[in-house]
């Protein structure tokens, strides 16, 4: 189990208007041919977690390296920290956990913390970073030697050792069971609880349920959405109804407000903005509709509903 966060700082006082610590400026990326990132703008807001969704090949992986300045844009502006994210004063604030990262085999856990912390001027005690990491027993392991939930709390504790002010964390969670991830989870509210900010990537759409005051989510190189996950839920596929029919999944799709339409199993599942005018038509259709069930939409069918060509709805927040 990840341990809780010690007393080591204040939690910082909150503020009407938090500043912006991270910016993209109608930035492109283009590699040849390819245009990564088409004219995106992006701001992550202090003491907020701000989760960036999208589907492989949608251009997190390009945002990202930007903000941490491992690539440069095409056109456009990028700041960090009010500054330019290569300068070295930024960077010793900022941590990064990557899925691209590569760290030597055969060093042992306790050795990797120790250099990363080296690079910062205020890190985290190593013991502080092995408990809240949940590695303790882990400490002289080589990293090669770890199973593949174990080496991904060994880069949160890379990312974190040096007490940044500021996070990426890029699917984090990839390979950690229920519990571990639920555990990271408290950890990383604590992190927010305590002033951090953090951009995190991840495929787990209830994990940016549970985490985030805010979603992006990019599709082709550009921001599509961003708002509150209950905003995202709420704008796009509101409420999903299941039921049993023997309707058509044509005829289904069909129906005025209905967003997409699923046969799971021996019932139908159907999202909607527009539950009412739906459950209205559909029994129209089928008087011996049975097994009725509305419900809230998550925001993994909002996220679907979102990046499928031609359901694409742009708002902000």
């Amino acid at each position: 189990m990840i341990a809780t966060w010690p007393e080591i700082a204040e939690k910082q006082p909150s503020m009407p208007s938090p500043p912006t610590v991270a910016r993209l400026e109608r930035v492109s990326k283009n590699y040849g041919s390819v245009h990564a990132l088409r004219d995106m703008n992006l701001s992550l807001r202090a003491g907020e977690l701000l989760a960036l969704l999208g589907p492989n090949g949608a251009g997190k992986t390009t945002a990202v390296k930007l903000l941490l300045g491992l690539t440069s844009p095409s056109t456009g502006r990028v700041t960090v920290l009010g500054g330019d994210p290569t300068d070295p004063a930024n960077r010793i604030r900022t941590g990064a956990m990557l899925q691209v990262a590569r760290v030597p085999e055969t060093l042992r856990v306790r050795e990797h913390i120790d250099l990363f912390s080296s690079y910062y001027p205020n890190p985290l005690p190593l013991e502080t970073t092995i408990a809240l990491c949940g590695l303790a027993g882990l400490e002289n392991r080589k990293f090669g030697d770890l199973s593949g939930g174990q080496k991904q709390r060994v880069l949160f504790a890379l990312a974190l050792c040096g007490n940044p002010d500021l996070l990426f964390l890029d699917e984090p969670t990839v390979g950690l069971d229920v519990e571990a991830r639920r555990a990271l989870w408290d950890e990383i509210r604590k992190l927010i609880d305590r002033g951090k900010t953090i951009l995190l990537t991840t495929h787990y759409l209830q994990e940016a349920d549970a985490l985030a005051d805010r979603v992006a989510v990019i599709n082709k190189g550009q921001i599509i959405a961003q708002g509150t996950p209950s905003e995202i839920k709420a704008r796009t596929a509101g409420k999903r109804i299941r039921c049993s029919s023997q309707l058509d999944l044509k005829i289904l799709q069909a129906i005025p407000g209905v967003v997409a339409v699923k046969q799971d199993r021996d019932q139908l599942e159907i999202q909607t903005a527009e539950a009412e005018s739906v459950l209205r038509e559909l029994l129209a259709l089928d008087p011996q509709l049975s097994g009725i069930e509305v419900a809230g939409a998550g925001l993994e069918e909002a996220f679907l509903a979102l990046t499928q060509d031609g359901k694409n709805e742009t708002f902000n927040n």
